[in-house]
């Protein structure tokens, strides 16, 4: 029987934990999807034993066929540099849930969602699925052109106890983990769980570098004889400093490692004078020295905050014998805000020009306040099972530009700011309507040697953006404010099939096909409604929803100490949308420069995927991993900027960010209290540019993890040690890149594009409970 993700039925998902469970050990790191009719990996908790502490469940899906996840820091936690591509398909293409609550389109400056280490702390994970191409239709998302991430919360433990967890490591890391379990008393039982952490950046800044978390987690459930009733909660604060996007070019003046002046004020101020006009800026000027250039200069590159309350309600209920229901109501409320030092006078609004500097605060906001409702039912009738759900979700999110004209010196941006803006030059508050239905039957035939799945869903989703005035002491010039209008993007019929057969024992073959359409994306960078009035006025009625239609089969062999999973793909991609601008990098997101979106033409991709998982013995495990991906443009593109129109030659060039070949393997070794694990991975050469101009190549990292596990030692029980090294052969590499900068070239390099890798870095553990 299919796994459930989503919004289906509990039975299904249930059912499919405990079989994970009864068939898995607690060394095992991931189970390759049997039973399944589409492309599926489930990862396992053990497998971030490779990686410290508090790492991204995101990031642990690096090593999964086909998968590419990328972040700066060791954790995978850094908002600005987590991104996924999977198939060809990138981060904001792809659906995420946790426990079946919708996580939005995982862009950065989100705008509906959150990141799932936001979301959830890394050891309150039960399980991740990963469907690589097509997900199932239960899920709750409007992104999910090229398969989904379901993340799936730990259940509160049957026994009381407390488990902590403490680490030390590289750039002053320090975190620690702690939860508390009731243990299950008359069908309750929860859990309260909290981490705090922090960490510097590993760039050349020797002031306001620090970032970090705190976050706390609560589950609670009721079983009772028909039902089960769970309440979750999450309560996130992150502030971290940033890091820049660099180009080649400053790659190759500067190294990987160029950071801010911070903490030296009169430096960056000294060089923030050649940037002004005024009757005192020529003579106080001083020019950088080279090889840095004027460009470069930054006191610091930024700080990003995040505010997130996420909560949920659901209930699991057993109607009958053989119909099972459920319902789930959450909300989730947001504030962020990006503070970054920019060039230009400050004043103070005063006539003395004695405390005149030539610098800013550019002050970037966000909200997000959604609810959404999910219900779902199935039905058990003969060989079919029967499911069909609804979700709707209310969403309200706002962008805003705000310019603070009032600096006198330095201080920590690691604060939301208080008090009025001086200048504002956008301000967005945007109301999103989504609605979706889906109905799915699930045949097995011949004593379940052959199961077909087939049904649809019905996706609606409207965007009604409007510019307002904001709260800064003059409102934006429209120049540079974002536009009023609406999107919608709609398709009441997205077929989905899939036929899995076991052939013999041990032996599977399966095959699906699904189309899906993806709303049209919000946020100031990424969404086509972060337009000019003029722009929209011409574009807004003519573009289409982004939209797939994915096909797939493949062979698995599950039995005894060995799983293979082999998949082929072909993908259709159409009516991708593109942002037009001719601004550099630092601006593009300033509707004032001529920003626009188009819809672009299509992309096919097609490509192969093998994972194999060996425990040749019970103290070892070695999964391997392989991939090649075909992903080109199907036409040419007309690159317009303003009145002037050129034909780029990109028909049949490899998508941007979308290696052809990739290969993971992971060791664990077990033995006694002993356990070992290390893990490597091959990311082939990555585009950056439309016509392929411009490259990376491939590159190989290496992740070791050993631990020592002393058992209970008196009150203590499970006394661990661990040391985890991070990139351990110090190999510098582009990690993510800067998805809406791409542009058809770059033949001097100087797209500011992507993030540098971070050193080896080293963490040691320790963890017991009581």
């Amino acid at each position: 029987m299919a796994v459930a993700t989503g919004f289906a039925s509990p039975a299904l998902a249930q059912d499919a934990a405990a079989g994970i469970a009864d068939n898995t050990d607690a060394n095992q790191i991931v189970v390759i999807g049997s039973g399944q009719t589409r492309s599926v990996s489930t990862l396992l908790p053990s497998n971030l034993d490779v990686l410290p502490p508090g790492t991204s469940a995101q990031k642990a899906l690096n090593f999964l066929p086909g998968v590419s996840a990328q972040s700066i820091d060791a954790l995978g936690v850094n908002e600005k540099s987590m991104s996924l591509q999977v198939r060809g398909f990138n981060t904001t293409h792809l659906g995420y849930t946790l426990d079946g609550v919708p996580l939005g389109d995982g862009a950065y400056n989100n705008y509906n969602g959150l990141s799932i280490s936001r979301a959830l702390i890394s050891e309150n994970l039960g399980r991740a699925e990963l469907a690589t191409g097509i997900a199932g239709l239960a899920i709750p998302s409007t992104s999910n052109l090229g398969g989904a991430v379901t993340y799936f919360s730990s259940d509160p433990r049957r026994d009381m106890g407390l488990s902590v967890n403490g680490t030390l490591g590289s750039e002053n890391a320090k975190r620690v983990y702690a939860r508390f379990d009731t243990g299950n008393h008359g069908g309750f039982s929860a859990y309260l769980s909290g981490q705090y952490h922090r960490y510097d950046l590993f760039v050349d800044q020797d002031a306001y570098n620090e970032s970090t978390g705190k976050q706390l987690n609560a589950k609670l459930m009721y079983e009772f004889t028909g039902g089960t009733i769970t309440a979750f909660a999450d309560i996130s604060r992150t502030n971290q400093a940033s890091d820049a996007y660099i180009s080649k070019d400053m790659l190759d003046r500067l190294g990987w490692d160029q950071g801010g002046y911070a903490p030296d004020w009169q430096g960056y101020v000294d060089r923030a004078y050649c940037s002004v006009t005024g009757p005192t800026a020529p003579t106080k000027c001083v020019q950088p020295v080279s090889p840095e250039t004027l460009s470069d200069v930054t006191f610091t590159n930024g700080q990003i905050l995040r505010s997130d309350n996420l909560y949920y309600l659901a209930g699991d209920f057993d109607i009958t014998r053989s119909i099972g229901l459920r319902v789930q109501g959450y909300h989730h409320k947001n504030k962020g805000a990006g503070n970054n030092w920019i060039m230009g006078w400050s004043k103070q609004d005063t006539a003395d020009t004695s405390d005149d500097v030539p610098v800013r605060i550019r002050d970037t906001r966000y909200t997000i306040d959604r609810s959404g409702i999910l219900a779902s039912v199935d039905w058990e009738a003969g060989f079919n099972h029967l499911q069909a759900g609804a979700w709707f979700e209310d969403n309200t999110s706002s962008a805003a530009r705000y310019i603070w004209t009032n600096v006198k010196g330095p201080f920590s941006l690691a604060q939301y700011l208080e008090g009025q803006p001086d200048l504002a030059q956008w301000v967005q508050e945007t109301h999103w309507k989504t609605w979706q239905f889906y109905i799915q039957d699930t045949v097995k035939l011949f004593d379940d040697a052959l199961t077909i799945d087939f049904g649809f869903k019905s996706t609606y989703s409207r965007s009604d953006a409007r510019a307002i005035d904001g709260i800064a002491k003059a409102a934006p010039p429209a120049s540079s404010q974002f536009a009023s209008g609406t999107l919608v993007a709609k398709d009441n019929f997205l077929p989905e099939l899939g036929i899995h057969w076991d052939v013999a024992p041990g032996h599977e073959l399966y095959a699906s096909y699904a189309e899906n359409m993806a709303m049209f994306q919000g946020g100031f960078k990424l969404g086509p409604q972060s337009v000019s009035q003029a722009v929209w006025d011409l574009q807004g009625h003519h573009l289409k929803p982004e939209t797939s239609r994915s096909f797939e089969g493949g062979y698995r062999y599950v039995s005894g100490p060995l799983q293979i999973s082999l998949a082929a793909y072909n993908t259709n991609f159409d009516d991708r949308l593109l942002q037009y601008n001719p601004c550099p990098t630092n601006q593009q997101q300033n509707p004032g420069c001529g920003n626009s979106f188009h819809n672009a033409g299509g992309i096919t991709s097609r490509g192969v995927e093998l994972g194999v998982l060996w425990k040749p013995a019970p103290w070892v495990s070695w999964y391997n991993s392989a991939s090649y991906n075909d992903s080109t443009y199907d036409e040419n593109l007309n690159w317009c900027t303003g009145a002037t129109c050129v034909i780029k030659q990109t028909a049949g060039k490899q998508q941007v960010d979308t290696p052809r070949e990739m290969f993971a393997s992971m060791l664990t070794l077990t033995e006694g209290g002993f356990s070992g694990s290390l893990m490597g991975k091959y990311t082939g050469k990555r585009y950056y540019t439309y016509t392929n101009d411009q490259s990376f190549g491939g590159y190989v990292t290496l992740d070791l993890g050993l631990g020592y596990s002393f058992g209970d030692m008196g009150p203590m029980k499970g006394a661990k040690l661990s040391l985890n090294v991070t990139n351990l052969t110090n190999h510098r590499y582009a990690t993510n890149f800067d998805s809406s900068v791409f542009a058809p070239d770059d033949a001097n390099g100087t797209i500011a594009v992507f993030h540098a890798s971070a050193p080896r870095q080293v963490f040691g553990s320790l963890s017991f409970g009581f």
